[in-house]
């Protein structure tokens, strides 16, 4: 296994080239616009009585990637920039924190549209939006008048001629409610309309880890794995950033946090390195580190839901955009790439050993995974995947992992899967389903059976020919076996005749011609048979067809069964063939090997 110093050497002096050509290969991200609106109508006291809405908004400010455009704006009855617009940087950034105090809850009206409107003013950008994402907080819903048809009216206006100018000009919205009393329809639908995320915080506890999901969905940064174990820094990372959630029991009385170095030196918020900046936040403490030493980094304490480990480094893993949400019809169409500064690496002694790994967790904890690294990397080094279907409608977490043992990187997206209205899947086996009386002949009497009609167009029809023939062979069968039976009994009757004349020689000329009479019947009714069926002794339940028709594929009958339930769908894959699902209860059990064991996953594809 070479070290990343080796890699990187081998990287000056086998040149990566772009493809740059190939649009839809990953691409380095633009420079991202996030603009945060808050809500501070009186109705948060209640909501948010800790106020928790100002280290949600520091959190931001702090995690905001440098260069980035951004602004902070509030809103009541008035709409106030409380955060400047401009570009990210430590000035910016002090000037966000020192703000945030500022946030409360005295505003009396809940004016959304017009904080809208001020947030996405055409001076800020000259009105291009197409790389824009607002994170819009509120606990309520439009409120502009004691009068509700001028509430109504506002409300129609936002989500009718505002929300479509703002998609029309290339914006994305995320939306966070903070109380179920919010307008959750209007708020999800300014979501879904733009293609951002919409979150419920059930609690302001939760408040923190929405706007880090839609922070995530505006600016994804780079990450490296994080676990109980800690992280591992290569010699590439530059600066890393620890956000580091409470558990759920976890108090400002219990908090306990420690992160240790490689070398063993233990630091707290109350003893840092000169080179280290701790925020202790109510909810999560936040570490940075500019130039850290490489190696396996811990962390001693609790790592609360959410945490993570973002780096600044010039080797990067790339993926392309993830949808918030995606259907069996619009898929996911994932593609990872590794770039060094700006050039995306193609070089196989790189390529070759690094793991790539996709997991998916559903939201109750259930998760699988799937290694896309092949036993020959790609050429153009643009790892491939397609997510068509997941076990069950809801949010899923999306993880792509890259391990080189020396080099990790990772990223994280939240999707929701919007699964198809209940249909039948596939067509009904009608072998165990007994046909309707109607479809039958109600007698076997061949007088009382109908004459078969003349053959007609063939009618168009999904279901194969067979049934027909066969239904026309079985009326055929039911004919034959009638008239021999009807032929049966005529012999059978002039026998007995037969023997009664031998028996009275008297009425022998009477029985003669009554013998002739039965003969002469018997002839007519064989002539009235039909001319197709030879009378059997012993018929064949079904007779054979002259010629055995080719088998064709079972198609979905013809005729309705409306008092069916249609069979279950069979169970996805979440839409990709090596998917390790054995935790999922709700799916057969899997053979398969652990999803973090990449090596096992490449042995099974040979």
């Amino acid at each position: 296994m070479r070290t990343l110093p080796v890699l990187l050497l081998m990287l000056v002096v086998f040149t990566p080239q772009l493809h740059g050509q190939e649009v839809d290969a990953p691409q380095l991200p633009g420079q991202g616009d996030v603009r945060i609106i808050v809500d501070i109508s009186g109705s948060m006291k209640a909501n948010d009585p800790e106020n928790l809405r100002q280290p949600a908004v520091r959190l931001l400010a702090r995690l905001l990637p440098q260069g980035t455009e951004a602004g902070v704006w509030t809103f009541g009855q008035w709409v106030n920039m409380l955060v400047p617009h401009g570009a990210v940087d430590d000035e910016w950034r002090q000037n966000a924190v020192e703000k945030s105090r500022e946030i409360n809850s005295v505003a009396l009206r809940t004016n959304l549209g017009a904080a809208l409107d001020k947030a996405s003013d055409p001076y800020l950008s000259g009105g291009d939006l197409s790389n824009t994402d607002f994170i819009l907080l509120t606990d309520g819903k439009v409120d502009l008048s004691d009068d509700a048809s001028v509430n109504a009216e506002e409300r129609e206006r936002i989500l009718g001629p505002l929300l479509a100018g703002l998609v029309e000009r290339g914006a994305t919205l995320h939306t966070v409610a903070l109380s179920e009393e919010a307008d959750l329809e209007m708020l999800e639908a300014l979501a879904t309309g733009s293609g951002g995320l919409f979150s419920l915080a059930s609690s302001a506890d939760d408040l923190n880890r929405a706007f880090l999901q839609s922070l995530n969905a505006a600016v994804p940064q780079e990450q490296i794995p994080l676990n109980e174990e800690g992280f591992r820094v290569d010699e590439g990372v530059e600066e890393f950033t620890a956000l580091i959630f409470w558990g759920e029991e976890e108090t400002s009385a219990t908090r306990s946090l420690a992160l240790i170095n490689p070398a063993g030196e233990r630091f707290s918020k109350n003893s840092v390195a000169d080179n280290m900046a701790w925020s202790a936040e109510t909810g999560y403490d936040l570490m940075t580190v500019t130039g850290p030493v490489a190696g396996q980094w811990q962390i001693e304490g609790e790592l609360g839901e959410g945490s993570r480990v973002t780096v600044v480094s010039d080797l990067r893993m790339v993926v392309s955009p993830v949808p918030t949400s995606f259907t069996a019809d619009e898929p996911i169409n994932l593609k990872v790439a590794f770039f060094e500064e700006d050039a995306r690496i193609q070089n196989a002694d790189f390529l070759d050993v690094i793991d790539v790994i996709v997991r998916l967790t559903a939201s109750d904890g259930r998760s699988g995974s799937k290694t896309l690294s092949p036993e020959q990397p790609p050429e153009d080094g643009v790892y491939t995947d397609r997510i068509e279907s997941l076990p069950a409608a809801g949010d899923y977490d999306i993880e792509v992992i890259a391990d080189g043992t020396t080099f990790s990187r990772q990223f994280s997206a939240v999707t929701r899967f919007i699964a198809p209205e209940a249909s039948i899947a596939s067509p009904i086996d009608i072998s165990e389903v007994e046909a309707p009386v109607a479809d039958l002949p109600a007698e076997t009497d061949p007088e009382a059976a109908p004459e078969p009609e003349a053959a007609g167009p063939e009618p168009v029809s999904s279901a194969p020919d067979v049934r027909e023939k066969e239904a026309e062979a079985t009326l055929l069968w039911i004919w034959g076996l009638g008239g021999g039976a009807g032929l049966l009994a005529l012999v059978v009757g002039a026998w007995a005749l037969l023997r009664r004349k031998k028996a009275d020689p008297e009425d022998s000329g009477a029985e003669r011609e009554t013998l002739d009479d039965l003969e002469a019947e018997a002839e007519d009714a064989d002539d009235d048979l039909p001319p197709v069926i030879e009378p059997e002794p012993e018929p064949e339940p079904e007779p054979e067809p002259e010629q055995a028709p080719e088998p064709e594929p079972e198609l979905e009958p013809d005729v309705a069964v409306p008092e069916l339930e249609p069979e279950p769908e069979p169970e996805p894959d979440f839409g990709l063939e090596d998917f390790d699902l054995s935790e999922f209860d709700d799916l057969p059990d899997s053979d398969e090997t652990s999803p973090d064991d990449p090596e096992d996953d490449r042995k099974k594809r040979e």
